[in-house]
């Protein structure tokens, strides 16, 4: 018992001096010390571990404050790898990052109404190719994490996919684990894209916010208390689904008059005239640059529907962000504009001056950055489990 004791108490000091190096890189000895509170031969003991297992290594002696300098300590971001891979309607987006997040290799595919067993080959290979131009490491390839548009439960099961047309019976993580041998995560997008965020990008000083993802439907990621809130089965945030019309459209996911049919880009290209309809995204941003009078009104109430579902969320939420992910309102400041002036006139006035609408920092990488995060922090917290 205590020899088990002894270890575990090992592991946890180990943890958190490769957390604090990870927060606080270059750092001494002297200093972690200080920081965690413990005692310096255990700091050196850990240190030593860590650099052993090329996680750390040392770097020249920093500035001294009287006696010996220093000798620095460092992450050793390239001591492995990982991919995240963002599935999503009409393209996979996947990226190979370092073990701190920082992007190495990108890759971007694009496709129309492809089977699924034609989506499914064409993610293996992108993996693949990834793995192909993946530098040397002491640990290569750490995990993989894909997030897709739709339903995935606790056991990381894909569920409902209404725009991508998979079903239940396709085992994503079996697939990509059995054909590449590392662990595999499956998330949902928008809850990729919040981690993300909140890793990485606008939303790092945030402990509460929503993370709004508006493409061919529309997805929200949530973190609360700097955590991923997943709801019971892990479909918290499908809010893409709220009803706004209650004698509105049908929708695929079997309700009426939901907020994607008003307010998502598949719901904006639909409601251009005649004239417009084969318009691409970047055409459409391109027309509205040159005050095109008729996109100028689809992109205002645009910005107007998407309001009104914002304002369910903030009443509901009341977070201190709302960080959107969408090309047209990243490119557009009319559209945030429309949607700032849509929330204010539905809210109450206390509640209107007490939160942030960003846009995302990260863009279309977002959601990809955010599952490479979690196989990183998958494989650091197993490391020193």
């Amino acid at each position: 018992m205590y020899i088990a004791d002894q270890n575990l108490v090992k592991k946890i000091n180990q943890k958190t001096v490769l957390n604090q190096i990870l927060a606080n890189s270059p750092i001494s000895r002297a200093r972690l010390s200080d920081i965690t509170g413990l005692n310096k031969s255990t700091v050196s003991s850990q240190v030593n571990t860590l650099i052993e297992k090329n996680l750390i290594f040392e770097i020249g002696q920093g500035q001294s404050s009287g006696g010996r300098k220093p000798v620095l300590l460092v992450f050793n971001k390239n001591a492995g790898y990982s991919i995240g891979i963002d599935l999503g309607v009409n393209n996979i987006i996947g990226i190979l990052t370092d073990l701190e997040g920082n992007v190495v290799l990108e890759q971007f595919e694009e496709f129309k109404n492809p089977s699924p067993e034609k989506t499914m080959d064409l993610l293996l290979s992108m993996i693949r190719r990834l793995i192909q131009q993946m530098p040397e490491s002491p640990y290569g390839l750490v995990g993989i994490g894909v997030c897709v548009p739709g339903l995935v439960n606790n056991d990381e099961k894909i569920v409902f996919t209404p725009n991508l047309k998979w079903d239940d019976k396709i085992d994503l993580k079996g697939l990509i684990t059995a054909e590449f041998n590392v662990p595999v995560f499956i998330e949902n997008e928008a809850n990729a894209g919040a981690y993300g965020e909140k890793v990485f990008g606008s939303a790092k000083n945030y402990e509460n916010l929503v993370y709004v993802s508006v493409g061919t439907g529309i997805g929200i990621g949530i973190i609360m208390n700097n955590n991923l809130y997943r709801g019971v089965n892990g479909f918290a945030g499908e809010m893409g689904h709220i009803t706004i019309d209650l004698n509105g459209q049908k929708c695929s996911c079997g309700n009426r008059g939901c907020w994607e049919l008003y307010a998502s880009e598949k719901a904006l290209m639909k409601s251009l005239p005649e004239k417009y309809k084969d318009l691409s995204v970047r055409e459409m941003i391109g027309l509205a640059n040159q005050n095109d009078p008729e996109i100028l009104m689809e992109l205002q109430n645009f910005g107007f529907y998407l309001g009104i579902g914002l304002t369910s969320i903030l009443n509901t939420f009341n977070p201190e962000a709302i960080i959107i992910r969408n090309e047209i309102a990243e490119a557009l400041p009319m559209v945030l504009n429309s949607i700032r002036n849509s929330i204010s006139s539905r809210i109450y006035h206390q509640l209107d001056h007490n939160y942030e609408l960003l846009l995302s920092t990260l863009g279309q990488n977002a959601p990809a950055l955010g599952a490479a995060s979690i196989t990183i922090e998958h494989f650091l917290e197993t490391f020193t489990a």
